[in-house]
C-alpha cells in the first residue's frame, strides 16, 4: 500500500484541497453549534444527511438510531468497500453554550475537535471527491454514528457495522483531533453502576444503621487500593457518585459509576472480578449492593505490520510526519473486535477536549485532509484484496 499511496500523491492534481479544506472548517464549525449529547443526535444527523443528498452520493439514509448512511459508488464493484466513520455526539448537555472564537490559526468551541471536524470531513470526502472528478475503485460508506461518548456504549457503530459487515473490507474511524497518531487497537472497557441500598433513617434518632453513603464510599475506598498490571496495561476510574437524600438522612441509596480498561480482555475481567469481590465483602442484610453492566466495549487490533497500519504510516509520512502508533477506545474497537482491519486516526492538532475551551488548530487540516484523502483511495484499491 506504500508504494500505492506514494503513486496516488504524485498523480493527483491538489489544486482543489485548501477549498474542500474551508469547506471542512465551515461544516465543522455549523455542526458544533447544533446541540447533541449523547443519545439526542437527531438534529445533527438531519444535518449531515442533507448535506450528503446535496451531493449526490448514490444513497443517503438515517436508521433509527439516528445513523446517517452515505455511498460513494466506486467504480469496481469487486474491489474492496470502505467504510468511513465520525461519530456525532458530544460530551456537553443539551443547554451549553456553544459560542465559537478565533485567535489566529486557533477556532475554540465545545466539541469542535471531538468530533464536528471529524464529522465536517465526511462531508468533505464527498467535497474532495466531486471536485476532484475522482472515482475511487470500491464503494466509500460514510457513516455519521451516535452513541460514541458516554454511555453510548459505542451504539451506533454497533448497528452501522452489523448492517455493513457483508459489503466492506476495512474501516478507517476519523476524529478530528490526534492528527500524527494512528489507533491500530482497541482497548476493552467495561463500566459498571454500583448501587448501595439501606433502610435509611434520621442521623441522630437511628445512629448506628447502615448508610448507603458510608457504604458506597467504603466500596470506594476499597476499589482504590486496588493495583491493577502495568502490563498489560489496566486502569480504573471512579467518575461520579451520587445519592443521600440530606445532611440529617442516614442515606437508604447512593451509588457510583465506576470505568474499568485494560489492553487485555483477560486482565479486565480480572479486574472487574476483584471489584465485585469488595463489593460481596461489604454487602449484609441490613447494606445491600446492586451492580449493573451500562457499557461493554471489546478489544481487537491489527498487527503493526497490517497493510491499512502501513498505508496509515505512508500517508502521513507524504506530508511530512512520522506516525506513532496508539491503542484506545473509539468507535473502532467494534469493527477490530469482529476482525475487520480498522485504523483510527486524526486531522489535526488540537487540544482541551471534552471541555468549553476546546480548540483547533487550522494550519495542519489541509495535511490531515490529505493523509486521509490517500490512505482512503488506497484502501479501495483492487491492489489491496
Amino acid at each position: 500500500m506504500k508504494r500505492l499511496i506514494e503513486i496516488l500523491d504524485r498523480t493527483l492534481d491538489w489544486r482543489w484541497l485548501p477549498t474542500v479544506s474551508q469547506a471542512v472548517i465551515r461544516h465543522a464549525v455549523a455542526i458544533q453549534q447544533i446541540p447533541a449529547p449523547t443519545f439526542s443526535e437527531s438534529r445533527r444527523a438531519a444535518y449531515v444527511a442533507e448535506q450528503l443528498k446535496a451531493l449526490n452520493l448514490a444513497t443517503v439514509e438515517t436508521d433509527d438510531l439516528h445513523n446517517v448512511y452515505g455511498l460513494w459508488a466506486g467504480k469496481d464493484q469487486q474491489a474492496p468497500a470502505l467504510m468511513l466513520s465520525a461519530h456525532t455526539d458530544t460530551v456537553f448537555p443539551e443547554e451549553t453554550v456553544l459560542t465559537t472564537r478565533t485567535e489566529g490559526q486557533h477556532i475554540y468551541g465545545p466539541g469542535l475537535g471531538d468530533n464536528s471536524l471529524g464529522v465536517g470531513a465526511l462531508i468533505g470526502i464527498a467535497h474532495a471527491l466531486r471536485a476532484g472528478h475522482i472515482l475511487p475503485e470500491g464503494n466509500i460508506w460514510l457513516v455519521a454514528t451516535v452513541g460514541e461518548e458516554g454511555l453510548g456504549d459505542l451504539r451506533g457503530m454497533k448497528a452501522a457495522f452489523t448492517r455493513l459487515r457483508p459489503h466492506v473490507k476495512s474501516f478507517i474511524n476519523i476524529e478530528g483531533l490526534a492528527f500524527e497518531h494512528i489507533y491500530h487497537g482497541g482497548i476493552a472497557v467495561r463500566r459498571l453502576h454500583i448501587t448501595a441500598h439501606a433502610e435509611g433513617g434520621h442521623s441522630w434518632l437511628n445512629f448506628g444503621r447502615p448508610s448507603a453513603v458510608h457504604g458506597v464510599l467504603q466500596l470506594g475506598a476499597r476499589i482504590t487500593m486496588l493495583q491493577p498490571p502495568a502490563a498489560p496495561r489496566t486502569t480504573f476510574n471512579i467518575g461520579i457518585i451520587e445519592g443521600g437524600q440530606s445532611i440529617n438522612t442516614i442515606a437508604s441509596q447512593a451509588g457510583l459509576w465506576l470505568d474499568l480498561r485494560s489492553e487485555d480482555q483477560a486482565s479486565l475481567a480480572e479486574l472487574e472480578r476483584q471489584v465485585r469481590l469488595e463489593v460481596e465483602a461489604l454487602a449484609t442484610t441490613e447494606l445491600k449492593f446492586s451492580v449493573v453492566v451500562v457499557g461493554d466495549r471489546p478489544a481487537g487490533r491489527i498487527p503493526a505490520e497490517h497493510p491499512l497500519v502501513q498505508g496509515a504510516l505512508a500517508a502521513l509520512a507524504q506530508v511530512g510526519i512520522n506516525g506513532t502508533l496508539e491503542t484506545g477506545s473509539t468507535d473502532a474497537n467494534i469493527p477490530l473486535a469482529a476482525g475487520c482491519p480498522a485504523v483510527t486516526i486524526g486531522l489535526t492538532r488540537g487540544g482541551n477536549a471534552h471541555r468549553l475551551d476546546e480548540y483547533i488548530d487550522t494550519e495542519p487540516l489541509i495535511s490531515g485532509l490529505r493523509q486521509l484523502f490517500l490512505l482512503t483511495l488506497a484502501a479501495t484499491s483492487r491492489e489491496n484484496l
